[in-house]
């Protein structure tokens, strides 16, 4: 096996390569599990343990959009602007034109070498292609607790008795639905709604009571007598708390109160897709569980649960819904829970790639047989000019002012023109209020953070940070823990190469231990494992033991003392295989003439009865089509950097693209 270093090779033109193998495990998580292929600080895998921070959001975090579990403000004021924020994502701003080319502003953007990204394990001679030129070119499966790939192949309702009939759906008019979910969501001053009976019978009435039921959760009815005609009346029955809570009396006691689903989706990130759910459904998102997140620019299929709504009318929203199909039903006794998957299997196309038949046997064949250096991707660090990982060293250094600044200030690279504008009048006068009026969208971490300093002050910034959820301020320090596991494991790489020696660490159990001299051959390098800087974790026994504390020491940390003045920030460490190899890796160079059509069927494809794409012996592009599965919080960009020799950095791809269009 060799190591070589990253060479110049790249992709031609780069449509953002982000996603990755996912998954976001809770804090509480970590303690209980402290490794895995991919471990993180927090458990199962990352972010917290990890998810990878999305290149979409600036500064690299995910808009704050709960989905498995919602955080609470005490503040009522804050909780009432968010309800009125729909999903929390708004498109104010998003046409706005820049004086700046993306690719201008993406010059002060990371690159690999910025976040110890450098070598690679392979030998052979990297080629160029075009990773998500289409989304649909990016297909990621998840892979269950139980090993089984998940795959939309099913429509079907489970037969239930107790399930209303269809016409629930149709019976209320648009009017209606409109005053029923005003009455719902408390967003007038009636405090009920009256709904005439026209073709008065009992069972038309029941179905009216049915629907209202079921589609505006929290509403009870009654039947009321008005002049000689019949209404039914809706009415809360137990105040704000009964549209997050599903009513209990109404679903059978013999039904698992969970209805589990497949969930298909096309270019929409997980927490996002269960806003537009929740929305359609008129039920809070933290109804909803999943074993990990996934990414938006790729089709993603991935298992579900949600309480106490039917199959029923989760099969309803297939008919309303644009790039999201819902199946695969079934009722189960208890939610999914994060981190509780066994990675995710990707079926991935490189379109128009450059390498001959013999270079991409080589490069595959060593993915399949070494694998690749089990990195953090470049979307675990942000996408502007100030790096997550900045803000995380900056709260392990107990820095408030620093953090404070480090999210707030104006900062080159791409973002959305209200950010920029918040920015600056953040910069200008330093008034949390009016910087936050600039914010449409307030439900990002600049918004929360703008919100806590309204409320306590300047001089508590450790409270007005706390505001953001936990899930999310931890990530700022996870970011950098990942940012010095990167550089240390370039170095290991360097110093020793794809080899176990004495002093490397290997999993025993749940614990770490040192290879000695007379066991080295017992272990291979897919063994080794390295640590992310804790107080709970062991550092290896040779020269990089002390790389891990200079490198700490240059950043004003105390590598014996990991334990934080507020306990949410003390860093306990995790264990991280430094070398991941693939599993069912198989591949094929396929010729087609157009860029535009598809190079594989869907899961929705099959369901339809598409034949598969037929491919001539010889055309005017050849891609690369890959299919392999990971282990959580491990990352399918690095997978792809090892067989392109590519940098997979926003910035490297974007210029490269520009490049390739003039």
């Amino acid at each position: 096996m060799e190591m070589t270093e990253m060479t110049g090779v790249s992709l031609k033109r780069g449509s953002l390569a982000v996603e990755d193998n996912d998954s976001q495990a809770p804090a509480e998580e970590a303690k209980r599990q402290k490794f895995s292929e991919g471990c993180l600080t927090k458990g199962q895998d990352g972010l917290e343990k990890n998810s990878p921070l999305s290149s979409e959001n600036v500064p690299g975090l995910p808009e704050i959009v709960s989905a498995g579990k919602i955080e609470k403000n005490s503040d009522a004021q804050l909780e009432e602007e968010e309800e009125e924020e729909e999903d929390g994502l708004s498109e104010e701003g998003e046409e706005e034109e820049e004086a700046e080319s993306f690719a201008d502003m993406m010059k002060h953007g990371l690159t690999e070498l910025d976040v110890g990204i450098t070598k690679f394990v392979s030998s052979h001679q990297g080629f160029s292609g075009i990773l998500k030129e289409r989304y649909s070119d990016f297909i990621v499966h998840e892979i269950g607790k139980d090993g089984r790939i998940s795959h939309l192949d099913d429509l079907s309702i489970p037969v239930d008795e107790e399930d209303p009939s269809e016409d629930v759906f149709t019976v209320l008019t648009a009017e209606e639905k409109q005053r029923l979910e005003e009455l719902q969501l408390f967003k007038n001053k009636e405090t009920s709604v009256a709904i005439e009976v026209v073709e008065d019978t009992k069972e038309k009435r029941t179905i009216i009571h049915q629907a209202i039921k079921s589609l505006f959760p929290g509403l009870e009815t009654k039947t009321e007598d008005r002049e000689g005609r019949k209404y039914i009346v809706a009415y809360h029955a137990a105040g704000k708390k009964a549209l997050a809570n599903p009513r209990k009396h109404s679903w059978p006691k013999s039904r698992g109160s969970y209805c589990h689903f497949v969930l298909y989706k096309e270019n929409k990130d997980t927490m996002d897709a269960i806003n537009v759910l929740s929305k359609y459904l008129r039920v809070k998102p933290n109804i909803f569980s999943y074993m990990g997140t996934k990414d938006k620019r790729a089709i993603t299929v991935q298992e579900i649960a949600v309480l106490k709504i039917t199959a029923q009318r989760l099969a309803h929203l297939n008919k309303c819904l644009m790039n999201f199909k819902l199946g695969n039903f079934s009722y189960q006794k208890n939610p999914l829970k994060l981190g509780e998957l066994q990675g995710n299997h990707f079926t991935v196309v490189l379109r128009n790639i450059t390498g001959t038949d013999d270079q991409v046997q080589q490069a595959m064949n060593s993915l399949k047989e070494i694998g690749f250096i089990n990195y953090y991707g470049m979307q675990r660090f942000g996408t502007t000019a100030v790096p997550t990982y900045q803000v995380g060293r900056a709260i392990l250094q107990n820095s408030w002012a620093e953090v404070m600044d480090l999210i707030l200030k104006p900062r080159s690279g791409a973002e959305k023109g209200y950010l920029v504008k918040c920015r600056e009048e953040w910069a200008k006068t330093k008034d949390p209020a009016a910087a936050l009026r600039k914010l449409p969208v307030k439900r990002c971490v600049e918004g929360q953070l703008l919100r806590g300093l309204s409320k306590y002050g300047m001089k508590n910034i450790v409270s007005a940070f706390g505001i953001i959820p936990r899930n999310n301020r931890l990530m700022y320090i996870h970011s950098y823990q990942s940012y010095v596991w990167n550089n240390m494991v370039s170095k290991r790489i360097e110093e020793y190469g794809l080899k176990p020696v004495p002093g490397d660490l290997v999993l025993k159990g749940a614990s770490a231990i040192y290879i000695e001299e007379e066991d080295v051959n017992n272990y291979s390098i897919h063994d080794v494992v390295m640590p992310l800087p804790g107080f709970d974790v062991i550092y290896p026994k040779h020269k990089i033991s002390d790389a891990y504390r200079e490198m700490l020491t240059a950043d004003n940390l105390d590598i014996d003392n990991m334990r934080h003045k507020i306990r949410d920030y003390s860093l306990s460490g995790a264990y991280r295989k430094i070398i991941i190899r693939p599993q069912n890796v198989s591949w094929e160079v396929v010729a087609y003439d157009d860029p535009k059509i598809p190079l594989f069927n869907t899961d929705v494809d099959n369901l339809e009865g598409k034949p598969p794409p037929v491919f001539a012996s010889e055309g005017r592009y050849r891609a690369l089509k890959m299919d392999f599965s990971l282990p959580p919080s491990t990352y399918a960009t690095m997978a792809i950097r090892e067989v392109l020799k590519m940098d997979t950095s926003i910035k490297n791809q974007t210029q490269l693209n520009t490049t390739w269009l003039r």
